[in-house]
């Protein structure tokens, strides 16, 4: 997810309406076909459409029925002083900027991860990602040697690593629910998310789960788009699959955010309702991406409002192993 900033693309329709729930959203726009360059790589994509939600049919609609007979492999609520490190690394693809250039401005205050975009701080890569900031926590990390082209989330033929990485891997499922609890409040040219990559140990291995993704421009008080889905890069087992789902919700309150990857599917889940299925599934190891992006210039006039983060939650289910002890699954 290295973002290219596109224009708000809230339909026309949506403005000004009464959303009831997180299932009634608009229809997509004719607009919401056309291709466009994406906000993760220079590469041409048809623009994500919004979504025309059908409740998921299939089996229980509710995380928290979902996850009955899950145990945390994480959970995570902050309210420690510092950064757990056991989870995660306060860097943003450091092989490709160094970790000086990657390093996130965070703080843990009051129960909560914040992070932050500072007035001083410097673009991530500006000879290849142009005025792009960000500051990412994520919580595995795989590189090749300095000079290569081998590292994880490679979007951009430019990429070379440039600083040598130790092989980490703090959180790295494969198969999990994911559950994050955030608020934010909108600004104009920023986007947070929460996404998994694959850890890219082999080049195939590469497709991500986006959780959640808001841009600034696609949400105010009491409706928004949230992004979801999932995006194959170098995984040619993966069809692309995003929409953007429009909900009745503030982003500046709290909610959660969640999705359980299966061996054949992923759900996704606002405020512990399915919004949003994907019939196909990695099916390797994969890693937490957890960040806030800018897109603009700095300036001492622009306005800017950390990602606040509650909790984060990575639980697995549980097996029986041939005693008949139930462990949870690796």
């Amino acid at each position: 997810m290295t973002p290219t900033y596109l224009p708000p693309k809230i339909p026309a329709s949506g403005r000004g309406g009464t959303l009831g729930s997180v299932a009634d959203v608009s229809a997509a726009s004719d607009a919401s076909a056309q291709p466009v360059r994406t906000r993760r790589t220079g590469r041409l994509r048809v623009r994500p459409p919004t979504c025309d939600h059908v409740p998921v049919e299939d089996g229980p609609n509710r995380f928290t029925e979902r996850i009955e007979g899950y145990e945390p492999l994480v959970d995570d609520d902050f309210d420690t002083r510092e950064l757990d490190r056991s989870i995660w690394l306060p860097y943003y693809l450091p092989q490709w900027a160094g970790r000086a250039s990657s390093r996130a401005n965070h703080r843990i205050h009051n129960g909560c991860l914040e992070l932050f975009i500072a007035p001083e701080q410097r673009p991530w890569l500006p000879g290849v990602e142009g005025d792009l900031r960000v500051s990412s926590v994520q919580t595995g990390c795989f590189a090749g040697p300095i000079g290569s082209t081998i590292g994880q989330h490679r979007t951009n033929d430019a990429l070379r690593v440039v600083e040598e990485q130790e092989t980490v891997r703090l959180v790295t499922p494969t198969f999990a629910a994911i559950e994050l609890r955030a608020r934010w409040t909108p600004v104009v040219g920023q986007m947070v998310a929460l996404w998994m990559i694959g850890f890219e140990d082999e080049p195939e291995r590469s497709a991500e789960i986006c959780v959640c993704e808001i841009f600034g421009d696609e949400a105010d008080r009491g409706r928004a788009l949230i992004g979801m889905g999932l995006h194959p890069f170098n995984d040619p087992g993966i069809d692309d699959d995003f929409e953007k789902v429009e909900v009745a919700l503030d982003v500046g309150d709290w909610h959660d955010y969640a999705a359980i990857w299966t061996p054949d599917d992923v759900t996704f889940f606002i405020d512990d309702e399915a919004v949003k299925r994907v019939e196909q599934s990695p099916r390797y190891p994969m890693q937490l991406m957890l960040d806030i992006y800018d897109f603009e210039p700095p300036s001492p006039d622009r306005s800017s409002a950390p990602f606040l983060i509650d909790r984060l939650r990575v639980l697995q289910p549980r097996r029986e192993e041939p005693s008949g002890r139930t462990v949870a699954a690796g």
